[in-house]
This record gives C-alpha cells, sequence and structure tokens, in this order.
C-alpha cells in the first residue's frame, strides 16, 4: 500500500505502459524522423512555391527518394530486426537527395533523414528485458562446476581451469561444433 492508502498499479496497466513498452522496443523515434524528412521532400517537391530549386534531374529519382525514405521510416518500426540495413540505406538516401529532391527538401528533410539513419544505427534492443514482460530482475547467474578453491590455490593468472564455465554455454566442456 501506498501513503495515501492506494495500490500501487503494474506498469502493464497505467495508461501508456504498453505503448511505452512497444515504442523503446524498436527504433520509433528514428523511423519516426525518416518518415518525417521523406515526407517534407515530397511536400517541397509539390509545394505551389515560385523559389523551388531544380537541381539535377527533376525526373522519376526527385519523387523515388523522398517515397523510399518514408518507406524505409516505416519499416524501421515496423521490423527492427532489419534496422541497419535501413538505417544505412537512409542515410545514403538522404545525402542523394541534396542531389535529387530540392536541395534535400530545403535542408529540412535531408537533416530529419540523416539524423533519423544515425538514430536507427546507433539503437540496439535493451538486452536485460526479458521477453514476456519480466520485471527486469537480472537472471541469476550460472552455477559453477567443480572446486571452487581451485583458483585460490594456484596462479591467479592461470588460464588452464578447466572448470569455468565457457561463456554462452551451459557446460564446461565444450562439443566439437562450439570449437569451431
Amino acid at each position: 500500500m501506498t501513503a495515501a492508502g492506494h495500490h500501487p498499479v503494474p506498469a502493464a496497466r497505467r495508461p501508456g505502459g504498453r505503448w511505452r513498452r512497444w515504442r523503446r522496443g524498436r527504433p520509433f523515434t528514428a523511423g519516426v524522423l525518416i518518415a518525417l524528412g521523406g515526407t517534407e521532400m515530397l511536400v517541397t517537391l509539390r509545394a505551389p512555391l515560385g523559389v523551388l530549386l531544380h537541381v539535377g534531374p527533376q525526373g522519376l529519382a526527385a519523387y523515388l527518394v523522398p517515397a523510399v525514405l518514408v518507406l524505409c521510416g516505416v519499416l524501421l518500426v515496423a521490423t527492427p530486426q532489419q534496422r541497419v540495413f535501413y538505417a544505412v540505406l537512409s542515410l545514403l538516401l538522404g545525402l542523394v537527395s541534396w542531389l535529387t529532391s530540392n536541395l534535400g527538401g530545403f535542408l529540412v528533410g535531408m537533416l530529419l533523414a540523416l539524423v533519423g539513419g544515425a538514430l536507427a544505427f546507433a539503437w540496439t534492443p535493451d538486452k536485460r528485458r526479458q521477453p514476456g514482460g519480466a520485471t527486469g530482475v537480472p537472471a541469476a547467474p550460472a552455477p559453477q562446476t567443480g572446486d571452487p578453491d581451485d583458483d585460490a590455490a594456484g596462479d591467479p593468472d592461470d588460464d588452464t581451469d578447466d572448470d569455468e564455465l565457457l561463456p554462452g554455454l551451459g557446460t564446461t566442456h565444450p562439443t566439437p561444433a562450439d570449437r569451431g
């Protein structure tokens, strides 16, 4: 019970709790910035302004680059497993937009795409969280097999201790496939 006499509400039932978990489980901000950058470039191509700059080929590439950027932003949010591919593609298309889409949508769209691509490239999933809505409590360490006093009697720099668990394996003795 809290000081006010109310029971605390679990994170899954708080307003925005599920949305927040979903959003943090993917490069959401990066995808939105990339999609906004592509949209801004498309808008500047269709804007009825007399100051539109016509630099580079104004054919298919002028519409294709921003459209692919919008698609990259949406796919980045939908499939975060492919984030590196979409990030690199967004960075390249953001730079290409300088030549094809009115100086990258008057620099604004290009900068949005470049910042979003950099954020997507730098984003990593949270490895501490466990699937299924776990509370983020770290897992118990793997049990050590063998005598715990082996290193106490010997040289601490001795790397010949065969009783230590290998990283990523649940056994002290690797199979031939694990050895490479």
